[in-house]
């Protein structure tokens, strides 16, 4: 019988209950590197709204690379924006210590700004 042209290639086949089915793997990657919250919910909008980027990623072994970076970028993009807000708005350690529900409201104000930049910045684009 005949090669194939994936047998050409140096394909395998496999058989089960009477069809011969390819052998097929993702390529490995390197190191799986750890993806925090901002890398878990840019994979949710891959999946959901950009299905032949995270396909194409998926299968080229990028994946998890590709998600500790947008991890490490959105991070580090809302500590800066953090520091950023409290200098502009005057928040301190003297605030903290004479009024902590001041400090408390200020500080979970500029956390939802926050996100949400970086959610439209990074994560949903």
């Amino acid at each position: 019988m005949a090669k194939t042209i994936f047998e050409e290639m140096g394909g395998t086949y496999v058989r089960q209950g009477g069809y011969n089915l390819p052998c097929l793997f993702l390529p490995t990657e390197k190191e799986s590197k750890p993806v925090g919250v901002w890398g878990q919910r840019h994979l949710r909008y891959l999946k959901e709204y950009r299905r032949a980027t995270y396909i194409t990623l998926l299968t080229s072994g990028r994946l998890n690379d590709y998600l500790a970076d947008i991890d490490r970028q959105a991070q580090e993009r809302m500590e800066r924006l953090t520091e950023q807000m409290k200098r502009a708005q005057g928040i301190t350690e003297q605030l903290k210590a004479e009024n902590a529900l001041k400090w408390v409201q200020r500080m979970n104000n500029i956390l939802a700004c926050v996100r949400e930049i970086v959610e439209k910045e990074i994560i949903f684009n």
